[in-house]
């Protein structure tokens, strides 16, 4: 059985999404199966090797581009290919584009009308390839926001398509009311063409079933999973290279740490009013913050950075930036608590897993996918969503009863051995795949790898 499971680029930024999709094909390919991870609009930014292909389709350039000038919806196949140069778009991304929302919100709309829009161009280009050239027995969407390329998709290759959700909610939420309807409308048609949902969550299933409007019983659950060989063995250099550093720190400080895109959806303006608090009540913590910041976001970061200095604990305060893969792990090991208080209702967070494989505990908005990960690990504590007092209240029972840290971080720690990790994931996904197959073949539907 072949796969194709196409992806989007998050551009600059890595992204849950992004390491996510890269982990479950990672591991899919480590099992033997026949799996390829296809990049749109840009490539894919990691912090481990990506395993994506090395074209691009849909380049961001190409779409923007065809979006706004009628010539380059013609455009003769070597300047589509010059636009798709992974170099090229690697470039691109590191620039700062702002885009206003009615640009984006005709973008998004020209992209859902698929083979209507635009962007008909690279709708064909990418059926036409994956016919001539892989012949997959599934296709696989990373969101539902690519599935204007679905009714082409479905009708050429015959195959079942398959899409995950995992935050396209957000996106929607964001563009402008007219926009957000009509994306719904356009999303609901293409969905007529989909066998099957992945949802990373029980709350998303039933949230996005309600939202989209989408039969509830054609998603099936599947908890995400991370690379555990990848981690533990970056762990285990840390611990060789720091233990001696991060144990005299320790000694003297409870270190709260925030892993996560910063911005305001996130939540760290809500950690930094918990770690005030704190601070009050004359606890010795420290808040250290890593993740990628975006242009857009650093206004956010400078105020809350201002108010630390105002209140005089910026001699507790760090920001790492985005940090490489070797460098999180470090980061997590030096933590006693994790909390990453998002304000939207997170369907993921794979920083959970991360962090209670280095066995760090967690305290999170009783919102979203934590409540399902807590519940399942016994590794955590959540609290009242936006509620700096509840968060400070729950940290600081936490950070010093140390018998019980060690206790629900040995707890993560388990639960990501035994279940978060990426190949319980690989081989629920491909069962589900291979089920959709079957019954497919059982509708008088055949491989299409095999000759007609």
């Amino acid at each position: 059985m072949r796969v194709a499971y196409i992806t989007a680029g998050a551009a600059s930024m890595i992204c849950g999404s992004c390491l996510k999709d890269n982990a479950l094909v990672s591991a899919l390919r480590q099992q033997g199966r026949d799996c390829i991870l296809i990049p749109t609009y840009t490539p894919l930014r990691t912090d481990e090797p990506s395993v994506s292909f090395s074209r691009v389709f849909f380049s961001g350039l190409s779409v923007y581009l065809e979006q706004k000038i009628a010539w380059f919806r013609r455009m003769p196949p070597w300047l589509e290919r010059w636009l798709s140069s992974s170099s090229l778009l690697r470039c691109i991304s590191r620039l700062a584009i702002r885009t206003r929302a009615e640009e984006l919100g005709e973008l998004t709309i020209s992209m859902l009308r698929g083979s209507d829009g635009n962007q008909a161009q690279e709708v064909e280009s990418l059926v036409t390839w994956l016919q001539r050239e892989y012949s997959p027995d599934v296709v696989g969407l990373s969101n539902i926001l690519l599935s204007g390329m679905i009714p082409a998709l479905k009708t050429r290759l015959g195959c079942p398509i398959v899409v995950t959700l995992q935050g396209d909610d957000i996106f929607l939420d964001h563009l402008p009311p007219s926009y957000k309807q009509t994306a719904v409308e356009l999303i609901r048609r293409n969905a007529s063409f989909v066998d099957a949902y992945i949802v990373p969550c029980a709350y998303y299933a039933d949230h996005m079933s309600t939202y989209l409007g989408l039969p509830r019983d054609s998603m099936h659950v599947i908890y995400p999973g991370i690379n555990v060989k990848t981690f533990e063995q970056a762990r285990d250099t840390a611990i060789l290279v720091s233990n001696d550093k991060l144990r005299d720190r320790k000694a003297t400080t409870y270190t709260i740490g925030y892993l996560a895109r910063v911005c305001p959806e996130k939540g760290l303006h809500v950690l930094v009013e918990a770690v005030s608090e704190l601070i009050r009540r004359g606890l010795p913590v420290r808040l250290e913050v890593a993740g990628y910041m975006g242009t857009a976001d650093r206004e956010y970061y400078e105020q809350l950075r201002r108010r630390i200095y105002r209140e005089g604990w910026h001699d507790r305060f760090s920001y790492w930036g985005e940090v490489s893969y070797d460098d999180k792990v470090r980061f997590l090991l030096g933590l006693d608590v994790l909390s990453v208080p998002t304000v939207y209702r997170e369907p993921k967070g794979l920083y959970v897993l991360e962090a209670w494989l280095a066995g760090v505990p967690v305290v999170q908005p009783r919102h979203g996918s934590f409540p399902e990960l807590v519940e399942r690990s016994g590794a955590g504590i959540c609290v009242e969503p936006e509620n700096p007092q509840a968060l400070a209240a729950a940290l600081q029972e936490l950070l010093q009863d140390e018998s019980r840290r060690r206790e629900l971080g040995q707890r993560g720690r388990q639960a990501v051995l035994e279940f978060f990790h990426n190949h319980r994931m690989a081989e629920e996904t491909w069962q589900l795949w291979t089920n959709l197959v079957q019954a497919n073949l059982g509708m008088g539907g055949r491989f299409p790898s095999e000759p007609k």
